[in-house]
C-alpha cells in the first residue's frame, strides 16, 4: 500500500450503513465526541433505529427505518460518512481503499458489512434474493406482473412474504416438517397455520380482502399454500411496500423458470430465496490472516475483535466465538446486529481510553421480540430446546386464534420460552429464567389459565 496516497486517516473507521454499523458510530461519537470517526457505506441511505425501547431486562423493541445519512453528519460533527464500498483492506498498514481509488487510514476498525442473501442459484434472472430496499423495490415491480410465485425458505422473511402477498399465487416450498422452524417447533407452527387461510384484518388503508388456502400435500411433498388473492411488508423491514400481483385473471402460458420440488414440479414467473445469508466477508480477505468461523463468519472474541490486530466486527458478518452462556446463542436478527453494534462500539472506546470492560449483560440471555401474522411473537433463552439434548420437558397452552405459550424446562428450571399473542408473560419468565428457579414443586400449575403467575412471581 502507498501509504502516501492515503487520503486521511481517522481514529475509528466503520464500514457498513445497516443497524450494526450506525450504531457502533452513535456509541463511538457518544462516548468519544472529540474522535474522528469515519462511516463507509456504498449506498446513499443509512438503517436508523427508531422508536427504541426497553421492555425488560433484556428484551427491547425498535423500528427500522432508512435515512439519509446527512441525519447523522448532523448529529455528529466529528463524522465524516464515505459513500463508496469497500473494494481491499490492508491491515498491516491499517488502510482501506474503495472501489473508487479512494485509501483511507485508520487506527481501529469495525467490519459492519451485513450479510447476503444465499441464492438458490447465482446469477439466474428469475430468481430473487431479498436483503434490503433495493432487493425488495425490484421484487415489488416483478410482482406487480406476476400471476404466480415460489417462495423458498423457512425464516422470518418467507414467513411475512407468504403471509403479505397479495393478487397472486404462493407456491411456498419448504424443506423442513413445519413453517417458520428458524423460530417454532411444529406444535407452534400450527398455531400460526390457520392465519394463512383466514381473512387478514383491515389495514387503514383501503385494500382487498384476501384469503389463503393450504393444500394437502402428498407423502415427502413439500407443503404449498396458494393465494387466491393477494398488501404490505411489516414494518420490520419494509413499511408501505405494496406486494400485489397481477390482479386480471387469464391462463398462464408456458411458465419462464421451473423449479422442481421432491417429485412436484412448478412453472412459475419467479423464485424468491429466502433461505437466509452468508456473512459479507469478500473484501477484506485477501492478503488478511483473519480467522473464519464454520458458518464464513469472522471470527469475533466476547470484545468483538477479529484475529486481526485493531480490527473489529459486529452484525451478520461476524460469528460469536467467546463461550457462551447457557441461555444465550447467536441468531442474524435485527436485535443482535443492534447489541453487537453498540458493544462494538463500547469496546473499540474502552480499548482507546485503556478501561477494562465486561461482556455486556445482553449476552447472557438470548431475547427477541416479532411479529408474524400479526401476532407478537416473544422468544426467549433456549427456546426451541437448543443443545438441550433429551433431558429437557416442555410446558404448551394453546387458546386457539388467541396465544400460545410454550415453556422449555431443565432439571426443573425454566430455560426458554415461545410466547405468541398477547400473553404478557414476557416479563415474569424473563426473571424465572435468569433468576434460574427451581419450579418443580409448580409442575403444570406453571402455565394454569386460571392463576395469575405474574402476580404469584412477584
Amino acid at each position: 500500500v502507498e501509504l502516501a496516497r492515503v487520503e486521511r486517516t481517522f481514529k475509528f473507521v466503520i464500514v457498513g450503513g445497516g443497524i450494526a454499523g450506525v450504531t457502533c458510530v452513535e456509541q463511538l461519537s457518544s462516548q468519544i465526541p472529540s474522535a474522528e470517526v469515519a462511516l463507509i457505506t456504498a449506498g446513499p441511505h443509512i438503517k436508523a433505529v427508531t422508536n427504541y425501547k426497553q421492555v425488560s431486562k433484556t428484551l427491547e423493541e425498535f423500528d427500522v427505518e432508512e435515512r439519509p445519512s446527512s441525519v447523522l453528519e448532523e448529529k455528529f460533527p466529528n463524522l465524516t460518512v464515505i459513500h463508496s464500498a469497500v473494494q481491499s483492506l490492508d491491515t498491516q498498514s491499517h488502510s482501506l481503499e474503495t472501489t473508487d481509488g479512494r485509501l483511507f487510514g485508520y487506527e481501529k476498525l469495525c467490519i459492519c458489512s451485513g450479510g447476503r442473501p444465499k441464492l438458490l442459484t447465482e446469477e439466474n434472472p428469475y430468481v430473487l434474493g431479498i436483503r434490503d430496499t433495493d432487493s425488495a423495490q425490484e421484487f415489488q415491480k416483478r410482482l406487480s406482473k406476476a400471476k404466480r410465485i415460489i417462495v423458498v425458505g423457512n425464516g422470518g422473511i418467507a414467513l411475512e412474504l407468504v403471509y403479505e402477498v397479495e393478487g397472486c399465487e404462493v407456491i411456498w416450498a419448504v424443506k423442513d416438517k413445519a413453517i417458520g422452524n428458524t423460530f417454532f417447533d411444529a406444535e407452534a407452527a400450527q398455531f400460526l397455520i390457520p392465519s394463512l387461510e383466514a381473512d387478514k384484518p383491515e389495514s387503514a388503508a383501503p385494500c382487498k380482502r384476501h384469503r389463503y388456502t393450504t393444500e394437502e400435500p402428498a407423502a415427502g411433498a413439500s407443503q404449498t399454500f396458494t393465494a387466491e388473492t393477494g398488501s404490505a411488508l411489516g414494518p420490520d423491514w419494509h413499511e408501505g411496500i405494496n406486494l400485489r400481483g397481477a390482479q386480471q385473471v387469464r391462463q398462464l402460458a408456458l411458465a419462464p423458470f421451473l423449479l422442481s420440488a421432491g417429485r412436484w414440479t412448478f412453472g412459475c414467473d419467479f423464485v424468491i430465496s429466502a433461505t437466509g445469508v452468508v456473512p459479507n466477508t469478500e473484501p477484506f480477505l485477501l492478503g488478511n490472516n483473519f480467522a473464519l468461523a464454520d458458518d464464513a463468519g469472522l471470527q469475533v472474541d466476547e470484545h468483538m475483535m477479529t484475529s486481526e490486530p485493531d480490527v473489529y466486527a459486529a452484525g451478520d458478518v461476524c460469528t460469536a466465538c467467546w463461550e457462551h452462556g447457557p441461555l444465550w446463542q447467536q441468531m442474524r436478527l435485527w436485535t443482535q446486529a443492534r447489541q453487537m453494534g453498540w458493544y462494538a462500539g463500547h469496546c473499540m472506546a474502552a480499548r482507546v481510553l485503556s478501561e477494562t470492560i465486561e461482556l455486556d449483560f445482553c449476552f447472557e440471555l438470548f431475547s427477541h421480540i416479532t411479529k408474524f401474522f400479526n401476532y407478537k411473537v416473544v422468544l426467549l433463552g433456549k427456546f426451541n430446546g437448543q443443545g438441550l439434548g433429551p433431558d429437557h420437558e416442555l410446558l404448551l397452552r394453546c387458546t386457539k386464534g388467541l396465544e400460545y405459550v410454550k415453556v422449555v424446562l431443565s432439571a426443573g428450571r425454566m430455560v426458554g420460552a415461545v410466547l405468541i399473542g398477547e400473553t404478557d408473560l414476557e416479563e415474569t419468565f424473563e426473571n424465572l429464567i435468569l433468576n434460574r428457579m427451581d419450579l418443580t414443586p409448580y409442575g403444570e400449575e406453571l402455565l394454569n389459565p386460571d392463576i395469575d403467575i405474574e402476580d404469584y412471581f412477584d
